[in-house]
């Protein structure tokens, strides 16, 4: 997972002119960050994001055509793939819990202010992971409350966990608070380069397709609470 060397490119698809709109108007000021290319559905997308190689797709959830859960898997295919955050409005719980098992990389509410959007994109761009905080807590209590999907070849929580190095595990903890890269840096002493090889290696022994769904194993095993 690399950070992109030039300014963040970024993709938007939603099938609200309105909404494309204003977020183009908002990451247009921001510094380092481009927007690349709009699309309208998930399927446009997707054959845009072949083109365009973003390193962010901001994806809305509902969309006609190919909706944003259902562009996922076909993003994050490409090579290089983007960090999918998906663009959500309260309430959709179920919805954002799907697309983080499928593997985005977060969600951010629609109505969110432009700090928090330019945040987002930054964040995705670096590989943390995104979760909005005004659904945050209704989505994890559901991931949680939900039946554990296999992964990891069918391996149980437990033993998905029993892979991990000491420091791996210190790192996991981190990342079940929501802690960024730097973060879990300055609390563990290392450098940003040496966690996001821990984090590479915790989503390979793992199983994990995201920080997020990182982050909810440690969770389910007490590692974080």
């Amino acid at each position: 997972m690399t950070e992109p060397d030039g300014p963040i490119r970024v993709l938007l698809a939603d099938d609200e002119t309105m909404i494309r709109h204003g977020v183009r108007l908002i990451l247009r000021h921001a510094e380092g960050i481009e927007v690349v290319a709009e699309a309208a559905d998930g399927r446009q997308a997707v054959e845009l994001a072949a083109v365009h190689h973003p390193d962010v797709a901001l994806v809305d959830i509902r969309m006609p055509v190919c909706d944003g859960l259902a562009a996922i898997a076909p993003l994050l295919a490409l090579d290089p793939a983007p960090r999918v955050v998906m663009l959500t409005t309260f309430g959709d719980d179920e919805n954002v819990v799907r697309a983080l098992r499928e593997g985005a990389a977060g969600f951010l509410l629609k109505d969110e202010g432009p700090q928090e959007l330019i945040s987002a994109v930054r964040a995705a761009a670096a590989g943390d992971a995104v979760l909005s905080p005004g659904v945050t807590g209704a989505v994890i209590s559901r991931m949680l409350g939900a039946r554990e999907p296999a992964g990891a070849g069918g391996a149980a929580a437990d033993e998905r966990i029993a892979r991990l190095t000491g420091r791996e595990r210190d790192v996991l903890a981190a990342l079940g608070e929501g802690l960024s890269n730097q973060e879990i840096a300055a609390r563990l002493g290392i450098g940003t380069g040496t966690v996001k090889t821990h984090v590479g290696a915790i989503l390979d022994k793992t199983g994990s397709a995201s920080r997020v769904q990182a982050a909810l194993l440690a969770h389910r095993t007490g590692l974080a609470s």
